[in-house]
């Protein structure tokens, strides 16, 4: 329960010994308060208090010490700023820090008081501290006017009135205006009225009439004495004229006047007519009216009053919220001075003058579209300065709107959503806001506030179509756009950022993505391969539209791509068959009729459309007279008789031409011979093929010419890779040996002693491998058919002892010095059967003395492909003799292999150093020469035929014919 401390710090000027017995009272009274309350403290001063004075001690009263003071930051708040009293923190009391006039702070409001709070912080704390200013006699009774002049007639009755100025004193209570008194009192005495709002006034009553004659002029003094201590008092001089014969006064028809008026009465309205009478005649009856001295200025200023009718004017604006009513005194003057004074009271009427006031508090904008119902998007404050009805206020928005709004507390509104939004319907809101009061007529306030909805990703892409269809030329580059896709999405922002994405499957065994691309970004179906046509011609895709929101939405749209046909392939003649040895020809009887049907020209086209679509001309004829060819069915028929005087080898060349842009076209010859029977056709027909031997004959030179340097080019090639290859596993046998172990040269087939007479009298089949280390290498042998026939089955492997004897038998023969007896001459190295040696060589001395036969050819093409094999197949370290491929061969002059590799049937030499290289390109040379002149011991083989030509065809014929 909120209390108050009254602390009293005198109430007046009174002796010295008065003012320390109340000082002490007024401090015993806040020291015994202190406890009883903290929250609300009250003091009591006087005004007009010297700068520094001890108002009170708000650190007892308040329960606080200094160090809460200072640390909580103490201090002061005004509403309206005024720093009248000051916080001493140090010594924690009030100070009075400007001079205090009650007057001018509160006039003739009682009693005064200061309002203020003191604030304490960490923690916050708030004290209300109410200082009464207690009124001290420090202003005097005074009168506006320094003299009064009246001008009395003689013939004023006793009893006749005259207002006087009343004295005006600032004080309240006792120290205000009390008493007044007149000297002297001889012929007049002084009447004190009162006012029905307490107000006093006086009026000077006659009490003896005047006698001009004896005393023109009366000098009175009026004085004020107020009620402090000390007493003051003001005075005014009051001089009486004495004037003749005007013996009656005005009096007002009323004492009061009151009146009702408008708030908004505008400037000229009549308010109300004042009227006094006078009871004299002609000019002493004429009454003059005017505002009183005693009217406020601020009345005065607002209203004006017509001298003569009496009627009284606004004359200013006027306005109920700040003055609700005006007291006016008024008074009746007559031409002699005789007054009455009447009293108006003007009570203001409030009028519905003020619209409400409309101001936005807090505004959450914009808004997500997913916000829930009931969702404050403003606080609003309406406020309406006019009083009763006019002040009630009601508050709505536009209609129609997804919103309502609701009243939270007095002048306080909620503006909220009462529907789902759709920022994709609606994105922006612009809401009025009108509050009216209910005054008559009514004002109203409007106020637009513009509310936008954010987006929330609720809307997936979407394609304007289920489906589309595409069209692509067939060849085309990769690359080319196809198609442009395009979805849209009703989201902003990112939500509605759309990618386009390419589903993966498989058509017709090939992958969607290996067809087509699709950009991300704008849509477009790119080809990432060339189509055909005759391969696919349609197929379809799935492209779906993707958009940027978490999470994201999509959608798909189908798109059938259509290839479209190009006139790429030419027509293709399936009848008649054109080969190079063709020798068919259509028979014509010479009775043949016009029209008579030869034969039909058939042809197809692999394109379509028109592409496909065929015609038939004839370009050349033995006789264009005698055929003519069909234009849509390609049909051969005769225009005319045929005579005895038609060759009878006719030729005609049919071109098939498709429809296409640009058009492509085939040739087709048609043999036709004109007999009547078959011996006559086929004396004719063998010659039927030697005019297009002449025609081509420069291509099939041409041909010949090509296939031979292409021949040459190969067989280059080939070697020079043998060559590089050879030296390349020389140089790894070489480098994984790590050079401990020789050199191991390639033993080639064995060689097949066919008459017995080798050297070797048993004759095996060995398969010898040998690597670096011995416990790893194996012999396998084949016991023999006969002494000179090494049989290929039938292979049995050597017991370990016998084994590792052959091995090293094998390896001491290796490494041992060359034999001069094992090498050959230059002249006895193998070649082809029946090659010569040089001319100190006698024939039969070689390795083949007899002339080949076509056995040892054989047998020799065998041996060189089992070389090229066995070679390709040798691995670094090792040594493979293989007989898979090699016929049955004996070692008969075997030459060194150490040194050289010979390829049985060849002049090929594999060699290590450049003399061996020249060596064997000496023999090659030599080769070449033998080959060129026949063998006389024997006929030498037929080489193989080359392929056949059309015009080798034509020659072979006519010699078998001859």
């Amino acid at each position: 329960m909120m209390m108050d401390v009254l602390c009293c710090h005198g109430a007046g000027r009174t002796s010295s010994r008065t003012w320390k017995w109340q000082t002490w009272l007024v401090l015993f009274i806040c020291l015994c308060g202190v406890g009883v309350a903290r929250a609300q403290v009250r003091y009591s001063i006087p005004e007009e208090m010297a700068k520094g004075s001890l108002v009170g001690n708000i650190m007892q009263d308040l329960g606080l010490d200094v160090k809460r003071l200072k640390s909580g930051r103490a201090r002061i708040f005004t509403e309206d700023g005024s720093e009248y009293i000051g916080l001493n923190a140090d010594k924690g009391t009030l100070v009075v820090k400007e001079r205090i006039d009650r007057e001018e702070l509160c006039a003739k409001v009682s009693p005064c008081s200061l309002h203020f709070q003191i604030i304490v912080e960490n923690p916050m704390e708030l004290h209300r501290i109410d200082v009464e200013i207690l009124d001290i006699n420090d202003n005097a009774p005074a009168f506006e006017r320094k003299e009064i002049r009246f001008e009395i007639s003689e013939s004023a009755p006793p009893g006749a009135r005259f207002s006087l100025d009343s004295a005006k004193d600032p004080d309240v209570a006792i120290n205000t205006l009390q008493t007044y008194q007149l000297n002297p009192t001889d012929h007049f005495k002084l009447n004190t009225l009162s006012r029905p709002d307490g107000t006093k006034y006086v009026e000077m009553v006659l009490q003896i009439a005047l006698d001009r004659e004896k005393q023109e002029e009366h000098k009175l003094i009026l004085t004020a004495y107020d009620g402090g201590t000390p007493q003051k008092s003001g005075s005014v001089k009051i001089n009486v004229i004495v004037l003749d014969a005007n013996d009656n006064s005005p009096v007002f028809s009323k004492s009061v006047y009151r009146v009702n008026l408008p708030e908004n009465a505008s400037k000229g309205t009549i308010v109300l007519r004042v009227s006094a009478t006078d009871a004299d005649q002609g000019a002493n009856g004429e009454v003059t009216y005017s505002f009183s001295r005693s009217t406020g200025s601020s009345a005065s200023s607002l209203f004006n009053i017509d001298t003569v009718s009496g009627d009284i004017t606004v004359n200013g604006m006027l306005d109920y919220e700040k003055v609700k009513h005006y007291e006016i005194d008024v008074e009746a003057t007559d031409k002699w001075g005789l007054t009455d004074t009447s009293k108006v009271l003007i009570e203001m009427t409030d009028v519905n003058d003020n619209a409400p006031v409309i101001s936005i508090i807090s505004f959450s904008n914009p808004i997500p579209e997913d916000s829930a119902p009931e969702t404050v998007i403003a606080m609003l404050n309406i406020k309406d300065l006019d009083s009763g009805k006019n002040g009630q206020v009601k508050c709505s928005i536009s209609p129609g709107l997804p919103f309502g709004i609701k009243s939270s507390s007095t002048n306080f509104y909620s503006l909220v959503s009462d529907q789902a939004l759709d920022r994709e319907t609606v994105s922006e809101y612009n809401i009025t806001i009108t509050a009216a009061d209910e005054g008559s007529p009514p004002f109203s306030t409007n106020k637009t506030v513009t509310l936008k909805i954010s987006d929330v990703n609720d809307n997936a892409p979407v394609f304007p179509r289920q489906s589309y269809t595409a069209y692509v030329v067939e060849n085309n580059s990769p690359g080319m756009s196809i198609f442009s896709v395009k979805a849209s999405d009703k989201d902003s922002g990112n939500n509605a950022h759309i990618s386009y994405l390419l589903d993966d499957y498989q058509v017709n065994g090939l992958s969607v993505s290996a067809c087509v691309s699709v950009n991300a970004e704008s849509g477009v179906i790119l080809a990432v391969r060339s189509f055909d046509y005759e391969q696919m011609k349609e197929f379809k895709i799935r492209v779906k539209a993707q958009d940027g929101g978490s999470p994201p939405l999509s959608s798909n749209v189908t798109v059938k791509i259509m290839i479209q046909d190009q006139n790429d392939n030419a027509p293709q003649v399936l009848y008649p068959v054109q080969t190079s040895s063709s020798l068919m020809a259509e028979m014509v009887p010479r009775s043949a009729d016009v029209g008579y049907l030869v034969t039909k020209v058939v042809a197809v086209d692999v394109d379509s459309g028109q592409n496909a679509w065929l015609s038939y001309k004839l370009q050349k004829a033995t006789d264009r007279a005698l055929f003519e060819v069909g234009l849509q069915n390609g049909e051969i028929r005769t225009i005319r008789q045929v005579n005895d005087k038609d060759a009878v080898k006719q030729r005609l060349t049919v071109v098939v031409e498709d429809n296409g842009q640009p058009s492509r076209s085939a040739t087709v010859n048609v043999n036709v011979a004109v007999a009547d029977s078959f011996p006559e056709v086929l004396s004719e027909f063998t010659d039927f093929t030697h005019d297009k031997e002449y025609n081509d004959n420069l291509t099939f030179y041409l041909v010949l010419a090509l296939a031979v340097v292409s021949f040459f080019f190969i067989v280059s090639i080939i070697a020079i890779l043998s060559v590089k290859c050879y030296r390349w596993r020389r140089e790894r046998m070489f480098y994984k040996s790590n050079g401990n172990l020789p050199v191991i040269p390639y033993y080639p087939p064995l060689y097949a002693d066919v008459g017995g007479t080798g050297t070797l009298k048993h004759v095996f089949n060995y398969e010898v491998c040998g690597t670096t280390d011995p416990r790893k290498s194996d012999v396998k042998y084949a016991t023999p058919y006969s002494q000179s026939i090494i049989s290929l089955d039938g292979t049995q492997t050597l017991p370990h002892a016998q084994r590792d004897k052959l091995i090293s038998d094998i390896s001491e023969s290796q490494q041992k010095p060359p034999n001069a007896d094992w090498r050959f001459t230059q002249g006895q190295r193998p070649g082809p059967s029946g090659a010569g040696g040089p001319p100190e060589m006698a024939m039969g001395t070689g390795p083949w003395p007899n002339p080949p036969t076509e056995a040892e050819q054989l047998q020799a093409l065998m041996a060189a492909a089992n070389v090229s094999e066995a070679t390709a197949t040798l691995g670094p370290g090792t040594m493979g003799l293989s007989t898979r491929y090699s016929p049955q061969f004996t070692l008969q002059h075997v030459p060194d292999y150490r040194q050289n590799v010979y390829i049985p049937g060849s002049t090929a030499t594999l060699t290590s150093n450049p003399q061996q290289q020249q060596q064997q390109q000496q023999m090659a040379a030599q080769h070449q020469a033998l080959q060129a002149q026949p063998s006389e011991a024997a006929p030498q083989p037929e080489p193989p035929k080359a392929a056949q030509t059309p015009a080798s065809k034509k020659k072979s014929t006519k010699k078998e014919k001859k």
